[in-house]
């Protein structure tokens, strides 16, 4: 009764951990997806300046290729072990190329339970393992990565020459880009919103610079009232947005609880596995051992039987014997 209250303990708590794996895979996934949007529009301002290639060394080598992968992995691998620990099928908890031919190789069958061996357990461990070294190093390496190719304010005055085009009908993407950045960082222009007037053709700033926006707002603002403006510069912005941001450090937050989640599941796997398997015999030794004594019984009888007509012999030989002896004796007398 211990043990099966224990297992039932085990596989709740292993319920949960599977769950928030998979939720914080997704979450990963979203904020990485939200970190992207912005460095896209980032490297549409940047591009062919010295800050274009401070963006790409800074965020790409972890939200590109790492992150995104390892989070795409984790939702199978959180779906699979879901499933293995509802189902008790541990089969699901060892995500290795198994076939068909190799099952009897890893697992052995009784009563549909099936019985995994030691080898892969360290598997599915180990997997794990990397994987948490994988996260766990790109949450450090975001900690301690410093801007490879340093940028000074001085570069992000050469932002302006980028300005030039907004609004053409052949640069609708750097117009999106423009608008996007100054509503999302609730900014406008390089230094001021003046820099709309000097290093274009338009009257007064784009809507986007607009603290309420609406069609024609910036065109009010500049014969009414500046102040719904903004008043800070994107300049600023964007060189905070290299130095780090919310989305980076959510990511750094999320990368790390993940990775002690996977402790914790690796130890509970453990556990459970200890749990269920401990002090199991292979049922198949036992019934080798039923096979040889039911042998060794049959082997007996039918000795037996082989050595019954040589007995016999052996009896009747004695008894002819005996038989001549007790007449000669008689002879005798």
């Amino acid at each position: 009764m211990a043990r099966e209250d224990s297992v039932k303990c085990l596989r709740c708590l292993l319920y949960a951990l599977n769950l928030l794996f998979w939720l914080m895979s997704i979450s990963i996934l979203g904020v990485s997806a939200w970190l992207r949007d912005y460095l896209n529009n980032v490297l549409t301002l940047t591009a062919e300046t010295r800050v274009e290639e401070a963006v790409i060394l800074t965020y790409f080598p972890v939200v590109h290729p790492v992150m995104i992968a390892v989070c795409c992995f984790l939702i199978i691998v959180g779906m699979l072990g879901y499933c293995g620990t509802v189902k008790r099928n541990l089969l699901l908890l060892v995500w290795k190329d198994l076939t068909i031919l190799n099952f009897e190789k890893y697992f052995y069958f009784k009563d549909d339970e099936k019985q995994l061996r030691p080898f892969c357990f360290l598997q599915y461990f180990g997997s794990l393992l990397v994987i948490f070294c994988v996260e766990l190093a790109c949450g450090v390496w975001t900690y301690e990565q410093e801007i490879t190719v340093p940028v000074q304010w001085s570069d992000m005055i050469t932002l302006k020459a980028r300005m030039t085009n907004y609004g053409l009908p052949r640069y609708q993407w750097l117009t999106h880009a423009w608008n996007f950045f100054q509503r999302e960082f609730k900014c406008c222009g390089v230094v001021y919103f003046t820099d709309w007037l000097e290093m274009t053709e338009l009257d007064w700033p784009p809507d986007s610079c607009c603290v309420r926006e609406f069609p024609g707002c910036s065109k009010q603002a500049h014969h009414e009232d500046l102040s719904d403006l903004y008043q800070e510069g994107c300049g600023k912005k964007m060189y905070t947005f290299l130095r780090g941001t919310k989305q980076l450090q959510v990511l750094r937050f999320l990368g790390i609880s993940i990775g002690v989640m996977q402790i914790l599941a690796m130890i509970l796997t453990i556990t459970l596995l200890w749990a269920l398997y401990y002090d199991r015999r292979d049922p198949r030794a036992d019934q080798i051992m039923a096979l040889k004594s039911d042998t060794s019984r049959e082997l007996s009888c039918h000795s037996m039987e082989l050595l019954k007509p040589s007995l016999t012999r052996i009896f009747e030989h004695t008894s002819m014997a005996n038989s001549f002896n007790t007449h000669f004796e008689m002879e005798e007398l």
